[in-house]
């Protein structure tokens, strides 16, 4: 049962992590005014993220199979995981093709990333409640 609990423990801190890297991403969004001091630190920061974000998908991925059970609230997870990083390549995709000449589309850029920073967050927060005040019924 040693296993089950450091998992569970690595799955929270993952999760704690994964919430740091969206709000700091989000911060440096409303924050940094040059496109490609913006440009350079979410670039850098995207490899985090998904790395985090697959940490978060093992780590429940192994609570799951020992416990053997695949109950609704560890598929809303799954779900959940899928969507963010979905949506963290979309914003990465959209990104990427932005050059600095393009101010116009800068600015639909950090409209774009800011709702997708706080729709991940949100998934990830909302996801955490349900799961919190479900625990007792998986």
């Amino acid at each position: 049962m040693e296993l089950v609990g450091s998992s569970i423990d690595t799955h929270i801190y993952a999760i704690c992590i994964l919430v740091g890297i969206i709000i700091f991403n989000l911060y440096s969004v409303i924050t940094i005014d040059k496109f490609f001091l913006l440009h350079k630190r979410l670039k850098t920061m995207t490899p985090y993220f998904h790395g985090f974000n697959f940490v978060v998908a093992y780590t429940g991925g192994i609570v799951s199979a020992f416990k053997h059970t695949l109950s609704p609230m560890v598929i809303v997870m799954v779900i959940a995981t899928i969507f963010v990083m979905i949506l963290e390549i979309k914003r990465y995709k959209k990104m990427r093709v932005i050059k600095l000449a393009q101010t116009e589309l800068q600015d639909q850029f950090r409209k774009f990333a800011k709702k997708i920073y706080l729709i991940e967050l949100s998934t990830l927060i909302v996801v955490f409640l349900v799961s919190f005040l479900f625990r007792q019924y998986y």
